[in-house]
């Protein structure tokens, strides 16, 4: 005699600990060849139900050994056990227990997924199925469209799905009226007819009539084991529909694709939960991505107005510092400093200045202005902008020239119509006239700048018509790309303090105020970005309650799930999808409302600026999955974790 297909030992499952223990199964001794028909029958707590789950591996015995196809099932690890109802049993529950948000033809699909069939013959199984029950015309609406009896056959359509050997059916009539009922029936013993071995679960002994084998249960005890009709003739048992062989990799992919399908249908079947849930991340992305673009859009005004003073510029004083009383009177900084900083190799351009304050008048106009004597050098050491007309050169500067280029704030004042062409008119600076040569935009003129007048004359004009004396206020050097500002520095230090053998001046380093700044904005941008990354935290964790709440919400469908066939990191794969799904697409909300909230400030004319980078926003989009993956991960492991049994008792 062969192995049986199923082998109960002394198989006990007690509840409980301790004295507490209640044995629901006490012993049970059972074996079930393969063919069979065999009715379970007892009294509600008769232990018919447990014994049930365990020939099912949806639960576990507490004792004894259980045997299929001779193999013991007490050591196998969860992905085995899901194996094993995945290929050898198929559930027919008395509740049908579908997916509410999948159609007929979906879930009769959902054990195939989990086998690893592609869609296409997938689909083809399950049409071929539900036709043969005659519920082709209803493939495609839901379970809420379908009677109590289509449901249940659809129950049947999806145990049959893989093939199942072992056809197990928990009160397959208890939820159906007698006509729906007997059909079922019918149906049952045709495919035992067809070499399924069923194994019926009732305590309506009409039912169990049906069956060739009677088992009768009490107290967890088998008290009867009677056969009432011979065997049927033997017919091979069918065998599990293998996926095509089309490798390991594949297969995971497809259940992937599908875990990914179902994750999409879980969140639009709850779209108000799946919003809430969102509006966390949403908001915690629009305000990290906002944040980061105001910061960015500060630094860059912040560097535009620095690059006004000029780049890359040192500015010699003379002097201890700015206060120093006695600069005045240090008369050491000549024009032949600046002849020999400009031979220099890390020079890219020098220029002398000196200053004075004048009066500006043109016919019946009169201003105060500022007054600065400059080289040919210095509109590009200062990065100046030409408006119109054109600046100075080397041969002014030789001749002494009376040429003057005038800033936009001296244009504004000496031709207020602004329609008038200023080049070539001549003014009065003091009592000199100058002729206008150039206009040139208005630019920073140190801390805080000024808003006089400015207007620009040979730096030799200035020291022979206007001051009378040979010193320079300062000496502006632009130090070239190549050299590190910080070097430049120093050998200008070293330099200076030889020529003049003592210190008496100082440099101001307009890359050192950059940085500072810099610094500063980065600092306030990393403050406030830190603010907004803590509401991203707060959305994340209300991601993961509310995905544990949808854990607990559909703990049936879980069990559901594990009891066709599903592996535990199919189940948590689900919920992680779910969950990166849902922080995936609030993310690319988030910089949609980030986008949003700039475009209003710039309509609206605010002085703030809103700087995006494609680099930001893969950060935000990467965040907030990660957040996904993170948060979710609880829910998805309580999930996995959860007992099958236990969960399809909680529907």
């Amino acid at each position: 005699m062969g192995v049986p297909l199923i082998r109960l030992s002394g198989v006990r499952r007690d509840f409980g600990e301790g004295e507490a223990a209640v044995a629901a199964l006490d012993g049970a001794d059972l074996v079930i060849e393969a063919g069979e028909m065999v009715a379970i029958v007892g009294q509600s707590g008769s232990g018919k139900s447990t014994l049930m789950n365990i020939i099912g591996c949806l639960d576990r015995p507490t004792g004894g050994s259980y045997e299929i196809d001779g193999r013991p099932t007490r050591e196998l690890e969860p992905d085995e056990l899901a194996r094993l109802r995945r290929e050898y049993f198929g559930f027919v529950f008395q509740r049908y227990h579908l997916l509410s948000e999948l159609t007929a033809l979906a879930n009769v699909e959902v054990p195939a997924i989990y086998a690893g069939i592609p869609p296409g013959p997938r689909q083809s199984r399950a049409a071929l199925l539900l036709e043969r029950l005659g519920l082709g015309p209803r493939m495609t609406h839901r379970p809420s469209e379908l009677s109590g009896g289509q449901q249940q056959r659809v129950s049947v359509a999806r145990a049959l799905m893989n093939g199942a050997r072992v056809l197990l059916a928990d009160e397959p009539t208890g939820a159906l009226d007698r006509k729906s009922g007997e059909e079922m029936l019918a149906l049952i013993e045709e495919l035992n007819r067809e070499g399924h071995t069923v194994i019926l679960v009732t305590h309506d002994m009409n039912v169990a009539a049906k069956a060739r084998r009677i088992i009768e249960l009490s107290d967890g005890r088998i008290i009867a084991d009677r056969v009432t009709a011979p065997p049927s003739e033997k017919v091979p048992p069918p065998s599990p529909v293998p996926p095509p062989p089309s490798g390991r990799l594949r297969a995971a992919f497809g259940r992937l694709k599908e875990a990914f399908g179902m994750a999409v249908r879980a969140m639009t079947a709850h779209k108000l939960r799946t919003t809430l849930t969102m509006l966390g991340i949403v908001i915690g992305i629009a305000a990290v991505v906002s944040v980061v673009a105001l910061g960015e859009g500060a630094r860059q005004r912040v560097l535009q107005n620095i690059s006004g003073l000029g780049t890359n510029t040192l500015e010699i004083f003379p002097g201890a510092g700015f206060g120093d009383t006695r600069s005045t009177r240090v008369r050491t900084l000549t024009v032949l400093d600046a002849q020999v900083l400009a031979g220099q190799p890390y020079a890219a351009s020098v220029t002398p200045t000196v200053t004075t304050s004048s009066t500006i008048r043109l016919g019946n106009v009169e201003a105060n202005a500022l007054v600065n004597g400059v080289g040919e050098s210095y509109f590009d050491v200062r990065g100046s902008v030409l408006l119109r007309g054109s600046f100075f050169d080397a041969n002014d500067i030789r001749a002494l020239a009376q040429d003057v280029v005038i800033d936009e704030n001296a244009q504004g004042v000496l031709f207020p119509q602004g329609t008038v062409n200023p080049i070539g008119t001549v003014i009065l600076v003091g009592s000199v006239p100058c002729r206008i040569v150039g206009v040139m935009r208005q630019q920073q003129g140190g801390f805080g700048g000024s808003q006089n007048p400015q207007v620009f004359l040979p730096y030799t004009t200035v020291q022979g018509r206007f001051l009378g004396d040979l010193s320079l206020r300062s000496i502006m050097l632009r130090i070239d790309d190549e050299t590190p500002m910080a070097a430049a520095q120093e050998a200008v230090t070293e330099l200076l303090t030889h020529r003049h053998r003592a210190k008496d001046f100082f440099i101001f380093n307009q890359d050192e105020i950059r940085n500072a700044i810099t610094s500063t904005t980065q600092t306030m941008t990393l403050m406030i970005s830190s603010i907004a990354v803590i509401s991203l935290l707060v959305g994340g964790i209300g991601v993961m309650n509310i995905m544990l709440v949808s854990v607990i919400e559909r703990t049936g469908e879980i069990g559901l799930r594990m009891a066709v066939g599903a592996r535990r990191s199919d189940i948590m794969q689900q919920f992680l999808i779910e969950a990166s799904l849902v922080c995936f697409i609030g993310g690319g909300l988030g910089i949609l409302l980030a986008l949003a909230v700039g475009f209003a400030f710039e309509v609206s004319g605010s002085q703030m600026s809103f700087i995006y980078s494609g680099e930001a926003f893969a950060v935000a989009i990467a965040c907030s999955t990660l957040i996904g993956l993170t948060f979710g991960f609880l829910p998805a492991r309580n999930a996995a974790k959860l007992d099958p049994v236990t969960a399809l008792a909680r529907d």
